[in-house]
C-alpha cells in the first residue's frame, strides 16, 4: 500500500521536474533567437497551415498560396462553422459578371482562440440559378482575377488589425483575443476590375439588406462598413451551440494566455508553445476547412 503511494508520488515529482526543465528550455530557446530568426522560424512553422505572421499588428494572416485555395468554398462551411468553434457574422454577396456567378464574402468573429476577420473572392464556372447558391461549390479566383482588398478590424472602436493585399483571401487573426461577433466592426475596401463589376456587386449587396449608409463608392472602389450584429435568426438549438462554443472559446483563450504568459507578443507565444507543447501548437492551428497538416520538426 505505502509502496504504491510512494511510487505514484515519485512519478508525479519526476513529471513536475521534467515539465519545469522543458519550460525553462523552451524559454531559453525563444529568448536566444533574434527577431529575424523568430520571423523566419515562425513562417516555416505556419506555412503548411496556409498562414504567415504579420509583425505590423502582431497577427496571423493567410498566404496567397494557402492550401485552402484548392478547397474553394461552399455555404456548408458557414453552416458547419459553429461545430468547429467558429462563431462569426458572415455576409455572402453573390453576383453575375462575365458569364460567371461570383461570390465575395466577409466574415468577422471568433475563430477558436482567435478574434478575426476575412474577405474571400470566389466564382463558379457558369451563371448559377438562385436555388443553386446554397449548395454550389465555388473555386477561388485565378491569379489574374484576384482583387486589391483591405480591411481594418475594430473591437469596441479599438483597432485590432489593418491589412491590405491583392489576393483571393484576406485574413487577420488576433491570437488569445476573445470577442463576440457583435462587438466587432470591419471597415473593408474592395477595388473592382471595372464599373460593370462594381455595379453588379452593388446591386446584389443591397439585396442582402445592408444599410446603404454603410456603403461608399469612389470610382471602381467600394468601401463597406460591416458592423454590429446581423439580422440573421437562429433556432434554439443553433443559439445553444453558438453559446456553448463561445464558452469554450473563452476558456481556451484563458488557457492559451496562461500557458504562454511568460511572453507578450504572438510571435514569442507561438514559438514558445511550439517548443513546449508541439501537439498543442498543431491543434491550435488546424485550418478551418478540414486539413491535416504537420508542423516542421524543431
Amino acid at each position: 500500500m505505502y509502496l504504491s503511494i510512494g511510487i505514484v508520488l515519485f512519478a508525479l515529482l519526476v513529471l513536475i521536474v521534467l515539465g519545469a526543465c522543458r519550460k525553462r528550455a523552451a524559454i531559453r530557446k525563444v529568448c536566444s533567437m533574434s527577431p529575424k530568426e523568430k520571423c523566419e522560424r515562425l513562417s516555416t512553422l505556419l506555412s503548411p497551415f496556409g498562414y504567415c505572421y504579420d509583425s505590423r499588428f502582431d497577427i496571423i494572416s493567410s498566404r496567397n498560396d494557402a492550401w485552402q485555395r484548392e478547397a474553394g468554398y461552399t455555404a456548408l462551411f458557414d453552416r458547419a462553422a459553429a461545430s468547429l468553434n467558429m462563431i462569426f457574422d458572415y455576409l455572402p454577396v453573390y453576383f453575375n459578371y462575365q458569364d460567371r456567378t461570383w461570390l465575395i464574402e466577409l466574415w468577422k468573429g471568433q475563430y477558436g482562440i482567435n478574434t478575426g476577420a476575412e474577405i474571400g473572392v470566389y466564382y463558379a464556372d457558369r451563371i448559377l440559378a438562385p436555388d443553386e447558391l446554397a449548395t454550389a461549390h465555388f473555386k477561388a479566383v485565378n491569379d489574374e482575377d484576384m482583387l486589391p482588398l483591405s480591411f481594418c478590424l475594430l473591437r469596441k472602436e479599438k483597432l485590432l488589425a489593418a491589412i491590405s493585399k491583392r489576393t483571393w483571401w484576406l485574413t487577420a487573426f488576433c491570437m488569445g483575443q476573445f470577442s463576440q461577433p457583435s462587438e466587432l466592426c470591419m471597415k473593408s475596401t474592395i477595388q473592382f476590375q471595372d464599373r460593370d463589376m462594381l455595379t453588379s456587386f452593388l446591386d446584389a449587396l443591397y439585396k442582402t439588406g445592408i444599410d446603404k449608409r454603410c456603403v461608399k463608392i469612389c470610382g471602381c472602389e467600394l468601401s463597406l462598413f460591416f458592423c454590429g450584429s446581423q439580422n440573421r435568426h437562429y433556432g434554439c438549438l443553433a443559439r445553444f451551440i453558438r453559446k456553448w462554443a463561445q464558452l469554450w472559446n473563452r476558456i481556451f483563450c484563458k488557457i492559451y494566455l496562461q500557458i504562454t504568459g511568460v511572453f507578450c507578443l504572438t510571435i514569442d507565444r507561438l514559438l514558445y508553445l511550439y517548443y513546449l507543447l508541439p501537439f498543442a501548437f498543431r491543434r491550435m492551428l488546424t485550418p478551418r476547412k478540414y486539413c491535416k497538416c504537420k508542423a516542421p520538426k524543431s
